[in-house]
């Protein structure tokens, strides 16, 4: 099927989902297949002969990815360092650069700077949503990668992304979105000028907690093909049933940012002035330094609220006090989870310069009643 519409709605729902040509089936069948009998050798039908180098459920996820984010490319993967890794190989050689946000996932930290730094690429943070510190730091050493998360994980920074695109094209730098945060529902970084976007698709596009994976959409075509080279040599893709999945999920994506968007702006309006809260992160919030960028940016403020609390030892208490929201790590499925970044998802950048204050608590408002959620906020803060 062929979608003429650039509705993300309609797109997540149809974009390389057509019926099967067989039973007339709405929903494509799950391939599970390992291998692929072949017509003489070398008689590839429809081009598939091994589970690694390509299935037609993955491929069925990948057309939906990059029609998602307005790419001609797309390549799903096991996880999202994974797709994080396969991305960065594909670009970099030994001593190169990367310009990184001093407030990104630990998990892109850690792989910068301690797998692909032993391998002799280099790595420096900066605030990224401070467009002239990185118009500072592009002209003392231009990167080969700028590497931009906007929201970021955890303090919600808000990044120019169109600005910083031209800083980095104009120094030579293959610049890269990360996109998990914001999904395709509300952030479309391709259109804002950035070259790749990636993402954690057990994120948002997953969306129910059950699926581990990653993704990379762009329109370049011969960094393309070098990423769908190592895809296929290294082989960290995802599994037929956990493409599936990804793909079930993706269908409900734009209705679900909905209303993580509305459950999380009552959240953050709750807590914000709160005598328990020190501060709130959320690019709802006027007081957000990054409001009006993000507003038109983005076309809704995400699921995401972070808050400081008076001390680290009120933070982790107040992270164990919950009920409704559960201590766990990730984010974006549609239960309500709350976490404790320094000694959870970003205990790896622990004395580095991208480390999380000891204070910070990361709540992803999930699709419950906003009664049940804010009654659950208050009980805890009183613990």
């Amino acid at each position: 099927m062929t979608i003429e519409t650039d509705k993300t709605a309609t797109v997540a729902i149809h974009a390389g989902q057509a019926a099967d040509p067989y039973t007339g089936a709405v929903i494509p069948p799950l391939h599970l297949s390992t291998t692929f009998v072949q017509d003489g050798i070398g008689g590839l039908r429809q081009g598939y002969e091994y589970g690694r180098s390509g299935n037609p459920t993955r491929d069925a996820l990948q057309a939906q990815l990059a029609a998602l984010e307005g790419g001609t490319h797309a390549y799903s993967f096991a996880s999202g360092l994974a797709a994080e890794d396969t991305l960065l190989r594909a670009i970099l050689q030994p001593g190169d650069h990367v310009l990184l946000g001093n407030d990104v996932y630990g998990g892109t930290f850690r792989l910068i700077s301690r797998v692909l730094g032993a391998w002799g690429v280099t790595v420096q943070v900066v605030d990224m949503s401070d467009t002239d510190a990185v118009r500072t730091a592009v002209a003392a050493q231009a990167p080969r990668v700028l590497w931009v998360e906007t929201p970021s994980n955890p303090l919600l920074r808000i990044s120019d992304i169109a600005a910083l695109a031209a800083i980095g094209h104009e120094a030579g730098s293959v610049v890269v979105v990360d996109n998990t945060f914001a999904t395709p529902a509300l952030q479309r970084p391709l259109e804002l000028g950035a070259d790749v976007v990636v993402h954690s698709t057990t994120k948002y596009l997953g969306g129910h907690s059950d699926v581990v994976g990653g993704a990379v959409v762009l329109r370049d075509d011969a960094l393309a093909e070098k990423i769908g080279f190592l895809q296929f040599a290294v082989g960290a893709v995802s599994g037929p049933f956990d493409a599936w999945l990804t793909t079930r999920g993706i269908k409900t994506l734009p209705v679900r940012m909905r209303q993580h968007n509305e459950n999380a702006q009552a959240v953050a309006e709750f807590l914000d002035g709160h005598p328990g809260v020190a501060r709130v992160y959320y690019p709802a919030l006027p007081s957000h330094p990054g409001h009006e960028l993000a507003a038109r940016q983005m076309s809704g403020f995400g699921g995401i609220v972070s808050v400081a609390l008076e001390s680290g030892e009120a933070a982790r208490r107040f992270a164990e006090s919950t009920h409704v929201f559960q201590l766990a790590e990730s984010l974006g499925g549609v239960e309500s989870l709350v976490n404790y970044p320094d000694a959870m998802t970003h205990a790896s950048v622990r004395g580095t310069e991208a480390a999380v204050p000891v204070e910070v608590v990361r709540l992803s408002v999930g699709l419950e009643d906003i009664a049940d959620l804010l009654a659950d906020l208050e009980q805890a803060l009183r613990a």
